[in-house]
């Protein structure tokens, strides 16, 4: 059984409820990342994806911090739990981003293209 553990990225982008939305959007493209996890101490309390981005400038407020625009206690999978698990979380909860968590603290952020790359086993485009 291959874990969520085993695909997740470790490199994660950390930030404040008080960093400014502008920042956290400028940490998130300089890191070509689709999701900031948002911490207080080891604490996970959000995150912040390119959707709540997207929302923040649609309404017209880029002056924001990114506690206005995060998800507040989002959902998590344990970083022991299977992949297929981790998928069936995000396809119903309708988010392509799921934090890890191990010992209650995060330690990881599983996409659904790290899912997709388990499911396709890393098969050649177009037969190449």
């Amino acid at each position: 059984m291959t874990t969520v553990g085993d695909v997740m990225s470790r490199d994660l982008l950390t930030m404040e409820q008080e960093t400014t939305l502008v920042q956290a959007a400028a940490a998130m493209t300089a890191r070509r990342v689709g999701a900031a996890l948002i911490v207080a101490g080891d604490r996970l309390t959000g995150i912040l994806t390119e959707r709540d981005v997207m929302r923040a400038v649609a309404s017209g407020d880029v002056t924001g911090q990114v506690a206005d625009w995060m998800t507040r206690g989002p959902e998590t999978v344990d970083a022991d739990e299977s992949t297929q698990q981790a998928g069936v979380v995000m396809i119903h909860g309708g988010f392509r981003h799921l934090p890890v968590l191990e010992g209650g603290a995060p330690c990881g952020i599983v996409s659904i293209r790290d899912l997709m790359r388990v499911a396709l086993d890393d098969v050649s485009p177009r037969g190449v």
